[in-house]
């Protein structure tokens, strides 16, 4: 059973690369939406209907529903009928998961309650996150109680999102939804929220649980692309094409080898699994361990380059990508964009072109480097002694390779195999 309470008004705290997406689809399914931002300039591009990040159909929504009133942007958490909570967790310490985003955000929700409102938490969290979430909403405010169906009942729940970067605005729709409230009401009113968008299946469980299987499903494609990213390092060693191997391997029924690369990047699949390691160090082993293979691979790649760097004067490398994955501006715990700095601070002599076609400047950190450039792809690969491949956009795979016969070529990802 459940409590009659509309959901007509939403507010979305965290306008990232999850939390915009979601306010806008709820946004176009009628709901008022107000979205929470600590960045005054994301909140002013919104509100102008634009977006301060580039995501396939995401523009045209904001613009839609801003114009029509039912989106809007602010830096204070006002009165709604339910929260989502969309805010960063990162790491502190031993990979420990920094929950202080979500205190604030929940600092922030309690004084604009009534009695009634869900609130939902969907920032990729440990096990137990969404009960602190609640601990710190009830014990500001104690005239409430996360017992159901009371005038003074509050609902909390977990929806962890499950979207791939690039077609956000498509499975955010269409992708099934694990929903796991403190309660079952909690639960079930989160479906009914979320079912004004989702054609997927919401599936319900517990909080742990929901909070658990998102971390579940980064972990089992690290491990995956952990054993990927093994053979490489084996295969390169014994002179065997690994991509090959693993398109080999893999007409067997039974086996489904992902790729390897440069690393693992992204805010989930480098993150998440860490999680389950932090709350569980003893038990926790083969995923600790796949987490520290694909750590530990931009570090060979750098060696890799720096050994035929060392045979040249002054080489010129060109770094094509430093995004996360293919096509899309996110650098977000990007092992390409670690490996550009960690080469531009092991060259005494030489230069780093950056060929990086979905963003207009560099990260801070790598514009401060006196020996790294933004170049245009056909530029760089001109310029450079050595190429190195560490992202298949899109215009990498149409690039012309018989422009890299006189070069050193490294190739992180098969393209030009």
């Amino acid at each position: 059973m459940t409590t009659n309470t509309p959901l007509d008004t939403v507010c979305v705290i965290g306008l990232g690369y999850i939390g915009l997406p979601t306010a806008a689809v709820l946004a176009q399914a009628g709901k008022r939406v107000i979205g929470v931002d600590v960045k005054q300039t994301n909140v002013d591009a919104i509100n102008a209907g634009q977006v301060p990040f580039v995501e396939e159909g995401l523009e045209t929504v904001v613009a839609g529903t801003v114009a029509q009133g039912r989106l809007s942007a602010q830096t204070d958490t006002p009165e709604a009928d339910a929260y989502i909570v969309s805010v960063p967790t990162p790491f502190k310490g031993d990979h420990d998961a920094d929950l202080s985003y979500i205190e604030a955000a929940a600092r922030g929700i309690a004084p604009q309650l009534h009695g009634g409102e869900l609130v939902v938490l969907e920032s990729t969290s440990p096990p137990g996150a969404t009960e602190f979430m609640a601990d710190v909403i009830l014990e500001m405010r104690p005239e409430f109680t996360n017992e159901p169906n009371l005038p003074n009942s509050l609902y909390f729940s977990h929806a962890p999102e499950r979207v791939l970067p690039g077609r956000i605005m498509i499975e955010m729709v269409e992708n099934d939804r694990i929903i796991g409230g403190l309660t079952p009401e909690a639960s079930e009113m989160n479906r009914d929220l979320y079912a004004s968008f989702c054609d997927g299946e919401l599936l319900l469980t517990t909080a742990r649980t929901a909070e658990m299987a998102k971390l579940t499903e980064n972990a089992f494609r690290d491990v995956n692309i952990a054993f990927a990213n093994e053979l490489s390092i084996i295969s390169d060693r014994q002179g065997i094409d690994v991509w090959e191997l693993i398109e080999l391997a893999n007409h067997h029924p039974r086996v489904n080898i992902l790729q390897p690369g440069p690393g693992v990047g992204g805010h989930c699949i480098a993150v998440d699994p860490w999680f389950i390691v932090s709350a569980e160090r003893e038990t926790a082993k083969l995923i600790a361990t796949a987490r520290n293979v694909n750590d530990s691979k931009p570090r060979l790649v750098v060696d890799k380059v720096m050994d035929k760097a060392n045979r040249i004067k002054d080489p010129v490398v060109a770094a094509l990508g430093i995004a996360f994955k293919a096509n899309i501006d996110d650098l977000r715990e990007s092992p390409s964009r670690n490996i550009v700095g960690d080469l531009a601070e092991q060259m005494d002599h030489g230069t780093v072109l950056v060929a990086e076609p979905n963003i207009d400047e560099l990260p801070s950190e790598l514009e401060a480097r006196e020996n790294v450039q933004l170049a245009e792809l056909e530029d760089a690969v001109e310029r450079a002694d050595i190429v190195l491949l560490l992202v298949d956009h899109d215009p990498f795979h149409t690039f012309d390779r018989e422009k890299l016969q006189e070069k050193v070529v490294i190739d992180t990802k098969g393209l030009w195999r």
